[in-house]
């Protein structure tokens, strides 16, 4: 099947043309877009599959909630593009979150709620997180350790503690989220909790805290954030 690349457009359509001269912040989302996904179908050029997508998605934030199916239910976005897509939006996310000049200090769960909202917002899956750091608190790496389904991550010492080990961390605080928004733990979470406050001990590392994080709306105190801690848990 034919395709119609950004080479072949008109002139007033061409967003290469218009990052190279301009500068990307004078490229509307559409042709951001475009330069990412390069090529449209036999008669839909490029511009006009990213406008479908932008009018799909309702705004270029909805597309962080978005799976590879979702992208590739609008004609002209197939597997390899919708990965494309799917990594663009994953890096924007990372970038948000290490956006600060240097590691904050990380020592109340406030604090770990505004670092870790970028890579929260929009799952819709359950991720578990392990955040390295020093004497001080200052944050040394954010480890993802593993990722579950919609409704469970399972979270074992040795993912928890192994990176940690590694860098050398001497504290860590564990970050999990629940998709549903309600940030209450469930039996397992709790489990889980008290095996890494065992597992913690042994090692000498601090466990300060456990966060689950979840959103205002659908949390009861309307923090959108559990603390252990703060709980008298750990």
């Amino acid at each position: 099947m034919p395709s119609f690349t950004l080479g072949q457009l008109c002139v007033h359509e061409q967003p290469r043309e218009r990052i190279e001269r301009l500068g990307p912040s004078a490229l509307r989302d559409e042709e951001l877009l475009a330069l990412l996904l390069r090529t449209g179908t036999s008669g839909r050029d490029v511009l006009h599959v990213a406008e479908a997508l932008l009018l799909e998605a309702g705004s270029l934030a909805s597309l962080a909630s978005w799976s590879p199916a979702d992208f590739t239910r609008i004609p002209g976005i197939g597997r390899i593009k919708a990965l494309q897509l799917l990594s663009a939006v994953e890096l924007s996310r990372r970038m948000q979150a290490n956006a600060g000049r240097l590691p904050p200090f990380l020592r109340l769960p406030t604090d770990v709620l505004e670092h870790m909202a970028p890579l929260t917002r929009g799952l819709e899956v359950e991720k578990f997180w392990v955040l390295c750091l020093n004497t001080r608190h200052r944050l040394i790496r954010c480890i993802e350790a593993t990722s579950g389904t919609a409704t469970a991550s399972l979270a074992h010492p040795r993912e928890v503690f192994r990176d940690a080990i590694r860098l050398s961390a001497t504290a860590v605080i564990v970050v999990h989220n629940h998709p549903s928004g309600d940030p209450q733990p469930s039996a397992a979470d709790i489990q889980v909790t008290r095996q890494l406050r065992e597992a913690a001990r042994i090692l000498n590392i601090d466990l300060v805290d456990h966060v689950i994080i979840g959103t205002p709306d659908a949390d009861p105190s309307g923090r959108g954030l559990y603390s252990f801690h703060e709980s008298g848990l750990l």
